[in-house]
């Protein structure tokens, strides 16, 4: 026991005597300045920025799905997570909480990588169209980490340089927030291909930009922007490279990825030298799969620790198709006692039946979101899961462009474009079934529409947060919305952390 007394008091001399200079730079380490020099090292920069979608489970591994699917109505926490839930139910008293803070500092982890690349590609010495391209592809990656922080988080500060250890940047305001999202895509547009070779297939495009774009300011009802940026996808020099596949569950198969509907999809893959286990998996910085589907999946082939509300079940069932059939999205959505419409003894869950599965168990009445779910080519879920996640689809754009028609009182305009939707699931045209809404009606029926076509996908918070739907009011579909206070939950709090240490950051209202 003495020795390490002794040891412990030479440590203390010896740190009183010495005035180390704790912010010098290590002369061992790497530095930027000796790391951006080659075409080679701008393709990795920028190949790290697409790398932060993989950072552990905090963006679009899992959490962003959290944010999008389970904080709104059409989600709920229904596993053994209570924080999740807790979170779910609007009801947060730790600023720090990981859910929330780990997301936040993951997005600004993208936004110091692509700072990294716009700061530094200019001065390398390569081919320049690739050095352009490379430059526009960190904007629109820079955009979309600023377009969740804004979305979630309402007042994000805006850092456009690589940050520094002394940096203290204020909170800018949601409308100051969107404009660079949108400025940072207008100049992107500029040099983004329209497409890529296979080899390169991911990466943003042209016309994932202008979907984006579009995104960022119909969030505003800035619809004549809004429309413009949809425009180039729909009527204009994008057209030919989008359009609706005939099989809608095709958007969601692994053996489909990047069709033709495909806008932006985040690529995953099965690393198979990575670990099954969850804390295991959890420890790792990157995960080539997703995690999403083994946290998604019902009982016994996964955690269950979100689920979906029965009302969106029944919102499919309104009307049938023109051959009197249900509409098929459904069961491509969700995993339920009626996924195959024979019942729970022919839908097929996971190699079982339902009914074999759950019976009349306290399952038996769960719905499950399917889409990020790999149950159409295994048996059982993992940490692992190689299907893409497509975050931005071209019938998604067709919506949002007929809601930014509606939105300019174009509202006549605006039924041919959900046509299209709904006669690919085989239903009778708009046109034919509602003919001569007006814009309110309109926007009401826009509203069934998204939630048929989109459930699952991760964009109906936004949409609630647009239309301005999120309140106490829809407790009634789902409970949790019992806690919402208005004012307050439209967005999460800032990161406490963060505020300790940036005197210039304030905390969001009420919170």
């Amino acid at each position: 026991m003495k020795k390490y007394i002794f040891i412990l008091a030479a440590m203390f001399i010896t740190m009183a005597g010495c005035k180390r200079d704790f912010d010098a730079v290590n002369p061992n380490a790497p530095t930027i300045a000796s790391f951006w020099k080659t075409g080679e090292d701008a393709t990795k920069g920028i190949n790290a920025v697409y790398g932060t979608f993989y950072r552990t489970a905090s963006l679009y591994s899992r959490w962003m799905f959290y944010h999008g699917i389970l904080k709104s109505d059409e989600g709920f926490g229904s596993g053994g997570d209570g924080g999740l839930n807790n979170l779910m139910r609007f009801n947060q008293t730790n600023y720090n909480d990981g859910l929330t803070a780990q997301t936040w500092s993951t997005l600004y982890v993208g936004v110091f990588r692509a700072n990294q690349v716009i700061a530094n590609v200019p001065g390398i010495t390569m081919d320049e169209n690739l050095k352009k391209r490379i430059i526009a592809e960190a904007k629109f990656l820079r955009a979309l980490f600023y377009f969740n922080l804004t979305l979630y988080y309402g007042r994000p500060p805006l850092m456009l340089e690589p940050s520094q250890p002394k940096d203290v940047p204020a909170n800018a305001t949601t409308a100051q927030a969107y404009a660079q999202v949108a400025k940072d895509l207008t100049e992107a547009i500029v040099d983004l291909p329209p497409n890529y070779p296979a080899t390169e297939v991911g990466r943003a495009t042209k016309g994932a930009a202008y979907a984006l774009l579009g995104k960022t300011y119909l969030q505003q009802k800035l619809y004549q922007q809004a429309a413009d940026a949809f425009a180039y996808l729909i009527t204009g020099e994008g057209r030919t490279y989008y359009s609706l596949t005939d099989d809608y569950r095709d958007n969601f198969r692994i053996n489909t990825e990047n069709n033709v509907e495909s806008v932006f999809e985040i690529q995953f893959s099965e690393n198979q030298s990575e670990s099954t286990d969850d804390d295991v998996d959890e420890s790792r910085i990157n995960n080539t799969g997703t995690s999403i589907s083994q946290f998604f999946a019902p009982p016994g082939v996964g955690y269950s620790d979100g689920a979906a509300r029965r009302w969106v079940v029944d919102e499919f069932l309104q009307e049938t198709t023109v051959g009197g059939g249900r509409d098929p999205r459904l069961a491509a959505s969700f995993l339920f006692n009626n996924t195959d419409p024979a019942g729970p003894n022919a839908t097929m869950v996971y190699g079982r039946t339902f009914a074999d599965r759950y019976g009349n168990g306290p399952d038996a009445n769960g719905v499950w979101f399917r889409k990020l779910l790999n149950d159409h080519w295994k048996n059982q879920e993992g940490f692992r899961s190689p299907n893409n996640y497509r975050l931005i689809r071209f019938a998604d754009v067709l919506l949002m462009y007929a809601e930014c028609l509606n939105g300019l009182n174009r509202t006549a305009d605006a039924y041919q474009y959900v046509d299209r939707v709904r006669q690919r699931a085989g239903l009778a045209t708009l046109t034919i079934a509602k003919p001569g809404l007006n814009a309110a009606q309109f926007l009401t029926q826009l509203k069934h529409e998204r939630v048929t076509e989109l459930a699952g996908e991760g964009w109906r918070w936004a949409d609630l947060l647009r239309w301005g739907d999120l309140g106490p009011a829809l407790k009634d579909r789902d409970p949790d919305f019992t806690g919402f206070i208005v004012g307050r939950h439209e967005v999460y709090p800032i990161p406490q952390s963060d505020i300790d240490l940036n005197s210039n950051l304030t905390q969001n209202n009420d919170y």
